[in-house]
């Protein structure tokens, strides 16, 4: 039972009602996690007891425990009560922090001390100050991770709530998130683009072919995200989704970020010059949304390396997740001609390398927030990896092959690479036979997304590492809504024995594509 922030009641008086985030804190859940949000008036009216205002989520499990988060309308103190029986008839509390302005009223806590592998269910209350009323409660479950050989099960995708398409409430909401829901994952890994802070909402849009899509819409999705109110305004839009709750209630959030948390293809010491921004500097804007993405995503710092976003963590003998932080350690954005330039950045390139290769799980798999071998543009310049031209490695290039090179001579072997970022679903098969560069070991990438976004695609292919596009399903013109049918997410299954199959499924979760590949020995 961790307390991260401890204050007196004295202060917390002082500190009075929550302010930030404010014009969503009237949007209250009811009972039951599942229930559409009511409006009961201006956030900062007091009701006889405080309430929770946007559900409950887990991150970072582990084998014998997780982060369980929150969010109060009022300074209050978080309570968890844990139990293996969905009755509650035996439970253990556990006293969380004390939630206040100073993180928007969120809070989180770790559970410890739980058995591997087993379904845990927990309720979430927080207590006024005075110990008088406490809030109606939300309840949620989640499987820990297991230990040996078990079998494991996740789905993976991206890119929430992009260009223009937000909650639309003629269609239910954002359906995708209870279709992944619906598979029983033991953990949802979200590969970046969590929100689009770049993406102003509108209440109507009217498609090229006349239909009319409606958003609801919020006072911090109106504008570009500058300020933290309006940072932390991204994250709790996507919680007023039913389905999006859902999943968070259900199966535990391995975040990362990517560009659009902060604004797009954004690189450190960048400096703006688009009109739509008061602040031009990059590195304060990322400052401002790196907080709000710590408040409101059920992720730990204690888990990441340098307290930010990349880990490593071990769901039983088959499979660990490594997720990496491509935006953060970046250098600029360039036409990736020069020798040697970086997006993972020097550390955490060792870091990866040195990981992978102490794992002594069957499968490593990296979750990358953008693809190896798809060529990105950010104008004349180069936003991922690759530069599109043939020939040996540059630019960051350059980094990967010193990575894959490192990986194949301390013999890591079944590497599997997931990412989002491009708006379609694919997967690529890349090996040294066909490459410019032969001293790494063939390995497999996967993509898919988006999330209720705008889809695109495909990109083009670099030939650099030999990539094969053994399956891409994109749409036939760019930025197509979600009433086409182009949103996607995938799923791994690792089985007792070590067979890991990929199914790239569609918003219904129907399996567009499968494959089975056996470990290597």
């Amino acid at each position: 039972m961790e307390n991260p922030r401890s204050l007196d009641r004295r202060a917390l008086l002082r500190a009075g009602a929550l302010g930030s985030g404010a014009a969503l804190a009237g949007l209250a859940l009811p009972t039951t996690t599942l229930a559409a949000p009511r409006r009961t008036g201006p956030a900062l009216v007091r009701g006889d007891r405080p309430r929770l205002t946007h559900g409950v989520q887990t991150g970072d499990v582990t084998p014998h425990g997780a982060l369980v988060w929150t969010r109060a309308d009022r300074p209050s103190r978080m309570l968890v009560d844990v139990s293996f029986d969905p009755s509650f008839r035996v439970a253990r509390t556990v006293r969380g922090p004390v939630l206040t302005p100073d993180t928007d009223g969120t809070g989180k806590v770790r559970l410890h001390h739980l058995p591997p592998g087993r379904r845990v269910h927990y309720r979430v209350r927080v207590a006024d100050l005075d110990g008088r009323a406490t809030a109606e409660p939300v309840t949620g479950s989640f499987r820990t991770a297991p230990l040996g050989r078990r079998p494991v099960r996740f789905v993976w995708s991206g890119d929430i709530v992009g260009q223009g398409w937000g909650i639309n409430p003629d269609l239910g909401g954002m359906t995708i998130f209870s279709a992944m829901a619906a598979r029983e994952p033991d953990f949802f890994l979200c590969s970046g683009d969590t929100v689009y802070s770049d993406g102003p909402l509108r209440e109507n849009v009217t498609l090229p072919d006349g239909r009319r899509w409606r958003n609801i819409v919020t006072p911090e999705k109106t504008k570009v995200a500058e300020t933290l109110t309006e940072f932390r305004g991204q994250f709790a839009y996507n919680l007023l989704d039913e389905h999006f709750r859902r999943l968070a209630a259900t199966a535990p959030t391995i975040g990362q970020w990517d560009d659009h948390e902060v604004l797009n293809n954004w690189y450190p010491g960048e400096i703006l010059t688009d009109d739509r921004y008061t602040e031009k500097r990059v590195d304060v804007l990322a400052e401002r949304a790196f907080q709000a993405f710590h408040e409101w995503v059920p992720i730990d710092p204690r888990k990441a390396v340098d307290g930010r976003v990349y880990r490593n963590l071990a769901f039983g003998g088959h499979v660990e997740l490594f997720v990496v932080d491509m935006r953060t350690y970046r250098d600029a954005n360039s036409p990736g001609t020069a020798p040697y330039e970086r997006i993972l950045g020097d550390k955490q390139a060792r870091w990866l390398v040195d990981a992978m290769s102490r794992s002594r799980a069957t499968w490593k798999i990296v979750a990358a927030d953008m693809p190896l071998g798809l060529v990105v543009p950010d104008g004349d310049n180069i936003e991922a990896v690759a530069n599109g031209r043939p020939g040996a490695p540059a630019g960051r290039e350059a980094e990967l092959a010193r990575v894959l090179r490192e990986l194949a001579r301390r013999r890591v072997r079944n590497m599997v690479w997931l990412t989002a970022d491009v708006h379609y679903t694919a997967a690529h098969h890349y090996s040294p036979e066909r490459a410019a560069v032969a001293d790494f070991d063939p390995f497999w990438e996967f993509v898919s997304g988006p999330l209720h976004a705008g889809a695109f695609g495909p990109n083009e292919l670099d030939p650099t590492f030999g990539p094969e596009a053994v399956f891409v399903h994109a749409p036939p013109a760019p930025n197509t809504s979600p009433l086409d049918g182009f949103q996607h997410f995938g799923e791994v299954e690792v089985d007792t024995w070590g067979r890991l199959t990929v199914h790239l499924r569609d918003a219904t979760g129907r399996a567009l594509w499968s494959t089975t590949l056996r470990p290597e020995r």
